[in-house]
């Protein structure tokens, strides 16, 4: 029976995360950055100044910093470790470049979700900021419907991909270097989890400010580091990734490019994996901000694709491809396994090297299980009102203490088909909603001081029907 279900459920998965997936995403990709008259620049250029500025007069619950770390903390996570070695292992050197471009288009994307997040917010009874994909669906395309199937899918997504897989890595990584059990790990992690959960967005959102930067600033000096010591094979590093990332052949150190088909395929999966770029989820955070208008906190949720794929995901690229080629013993042809490649690479760092990748893969996951927490309340809160938080959050931290001693693969398998779904009904609304997104670029986007003075009107306060439904949940 066990048996039977996994195969269906994987037929599923390879369905959901085949070719067309990937054509959906990518596309939209390039739509909204053609659309949006190439929003990438402005990201680099004043996205991230508004990053870290503040906006205490408006309304939201958390600082524009606050929403995008949380967001961050969900994103910038194992795969950019693990993930980015497995696109190398299988998809060849090429890969890194997809997975690259794949970060530079994605902001579009995520400028695009975010900025219909923020417009579409609502307030609730209580106070409390609310938006994302199913609010935009709602109340931007009356699809309600479809704004409850965003909100079941992502909701249970949440306790995969957010929880269970993040702390049976943390789990397998403390066992294989610290020697401590399993069942300890899922304890110690469920116990961290319930103090940061059961305290709510601005909890959350405290603990991502100071978790993010560092485990982030912490991975990038390890890789820094890396590439110090390979410097000799950097320009030679660089060369190949470009080369193979269209045809096929091989280079120094045993690497094989598979040509264009699988350098694509394995680098534009694990970039869309990396980044969440059209996925819905990193929205519901940049609705919690507190922002004077939509285009303000889109620019600034913008910059967490920058921060993860175009920057974090291209320096582990470097670092595998260059290891790889000045040490040829390390076949990567020949270890499908993303996480054997990055500690084969860190180890050339003298006595630390390892004790930085456990440091980066515990932070990386942990951030991830708080950020997801908080996806998945909002979710559930959607669909089931305020009364399903606490079962929500009892649950999540049961889940996050019992990982570590039961078998993941289906557990696996089913979040990650979820997690595909999910991008369905979000990337609907964020091309449905494209005219939307491009008329308020134009009115913000060509009169910068706009974005720093111009008031959001903040949707659902008054006699509106989700203020209504959410009364009548005791929201």
């Amino acid at each position: 029976m066990y048996q039977t279900l996994n195969t269906i459920i994987k037929s599923i998965n390879d369905v959901v995360w085949g070719w067309g997936m990937i054509a959906l995403l990518l596309g939209t990709h390039v739509f909204l950055t053609i659309r949006t008259g190439f929003i990438q620049r402005k990201t680099i250029s004043k996205g991230i100044r508004l990053s870290v500025s503040k906006d205490p007069d408006a309304e939201g619950e958390v600082s524009q910093f606050g929403a995008l770390t949380t967001a961050l903390a969900s994103t910038i996570g194992t795969g950019n470790i693990i993930g980015v070695g497995t696109a190398v292992a299988l998809g060849g050197p090429g890969a890194v470049l997809w997975c690259w471009l794949t970060g530079v288009f994605g902001i579009a994307t995520k400028y695009g979700e975010s900025l219909i997040a923020v417009k579409f917010r609502v307030k609730t009874a209580d106070g409390r900021m609310q938006g994302g994909a199913m609010y935009a669906l709602e109340r931007g395309l009356n699809m309600r419907w479809l704004g409850m199937i965003f909100a079941v899918f992502a909701g249970f997504a949440s306790f995969g991909i957010g929880c269970a897989t993040q702390v049976n890595a943390i789990a397998a990584v403390c066992e294989e270097n610290l020697g401590i059990k399993p069942w300890m790990v899922g304890l110690v992690t469920a116990f961290l989890t319930a103090i940061v959960i059961f305290g709510g967005i601005k909890s959350i959102a405290k603990v991502c400010e100071k978790l993010v930067p560092f485990m982030a600033i912490f991975y990038v000096i390890g890789c820094i580091a890396i590439l110090c010591i390979n410097y000799d094979y950097i320009i030679p590093a660089v060369t190949t990734i470009c080369r193979l990332a269209f045809t096929k052949g091989a280079a120094a150190g045993g690497l094989i490019g598979g040509g264009l088909r699988l350098a694509i395929q394995y680098g534009v999966a694990r970039g869309l994996f990396s980044n969440e770029s059209g996925m819905g989820s990193a929205p519901i955070a940049a609705a919690a901000a507190q922002t004077r208008n939509p285009v303000r906190q889109a620019l600034v949720s913008s910059t967490g694709t920058f921060w993860d794929t175009v920057v974090v995901c291209l320096m582990t690229g470097l670092v595998l491809v260059s290891t790889i080629m000045k040490n040829p013993a390390i076949n990567a042809n020949e270890i499908a396994n993303g996480g054997i490649l990055t500690s084969k690479a860190f180890a050339q760092i003298p006595y630390v090297g390892p004790i930085i990748l456990v440091v980066g893969i515990i932070s990386f996951a942990y951030s991830t299980i708080l950020g997801w927490a908080y996806y998945g309340e909002r979710c559930v809160e959607y669909f089931a009102g305020k009364r399903g938080l606490i079962p929500y959050r009892i649950l999540y931290v049961l889940v996050a203490a019992i990982a570590p001693v039961v078998a993941l693969d289906l557990v696996w398998l089913i979040a990650d088909t979820l997690n595909a779904l999910m991008a369905i009904p979000n990337l609907i609304a964020v091309l449905l909603l494209s005219p939307l997104i491009v008329s308020e670029t134009r009115k913000y986007i060509n009169d910068l001081d706009a974005v720093d003075t111009a008031p959001v009107p903040v949707i659902g306060t008054g006699n509106t029907d989700t203020d209504k439904r959410g009364k009548d949940e005791n929201l």
